[in-house]
């Protein structure tokens, strides 16, 4: 991952869902596992979210954000992870106003 994404620790999104959760809260992560072509982010960039919708972090430099946490607070709910995908070929890319 490129360590310049995040310039301190203050501002690393797993240092952020570290304090979260010390504080009660219950988080998810949601992290870049691949990419491909032009990619805002790299694989292993991090958005991490709490069940009130707060976040911190960018999986996707802005276009996806909201879909991601949409789902995030889903998946605090239920307890189960989910795999999302995103693409400009990709009907989702409609959805979250890549087109």
């Amino acid at each position: 991952m490129d360590e310049s994404i995040y310039l301190d620790e203050a501002r690393d999104p797993l240092i952020i869902a570290e304090g979260w959760m010390k504080d009660g809260k219950d988080v998810a992560i949601a992290t870049v596992v691949e990419t491909w072509g032009s990619a805002p982010r790299p694989v292993g960039s991090h958005l991490v979210i709490d069940a009130e919708g707060n976040f911190h972090g960018s999986v996707s430099g802005g276009c996806v954000e909201g879909a991601v946490v949409t789902e995030a607070i889903d998946v605090i709910g239920s307890g189960k992870a989910r795999m999302l995908e995103f693409g400009v070929a990709d009907e989702t890319a409609w959805q979250v106003g890549l087109s």
